[in-house]
């Protein structure tokens, strides 16, 4: 049955994670994000955060990431090399599927991302292979 989500107010109780990092502990990420709804074989999430985000792919479909509030800087890796994009409140972008990509936000970002699942999480400095998770 549809639904309509009121984006702010679900929000609202989210804490905004400052200083994020590839090695933030789970609870500080359940604190700042939110799942909207699900949809297909992921969920829509919104969030908001400073900082960095860990490198992640997504092999099973293309991530849309909306940005609500602040900034973001985006890197994606593709077959070509990374590519970086600024992204700012009204903005959105489509990350193809199984890039590696991550989020940096120095002020804070807010955004809203329908996102396939599973997620691969990598630590390596720019990860290409299927080895760097």
């Amino acid at each position: 049955m549809p639904q309509v989500i009121n984006i702010e107010r679900e929000m609202e109780p989210l804490v905004f994670l400052e200083g994020r990092h590839a090695d933030s502990p789970a609870e500080a990420l359940d604190a700042a994000f939110a799942t909207l709804a699900n949809y297909r074989d992921g969920a829509v999430f919104a969030g908001g955060f400073s900082g960095m985000s860990p490198w992640e792919r997504h092999r099973n479909g293309d991530e849309i990431v909306q940005v609500l509030g602040g900034a973001t800087t985006l890197t994606i890796i593709s077959d070509a090399g990374p590519e970086t994009f600024e992204l700012t409140a009204g903005r959105m972008i489509v990350v193809p599927q199984g890039c590696w990509h991550r989020f940096h936000s120095e002020a804070g970002v807010r955004l809203m991302t329908v996102t396939p699942q599973p997620t691969d999480h990598s630590r390596a400095d720019h990860p290409t292979t299927a080895d760097d998770i």
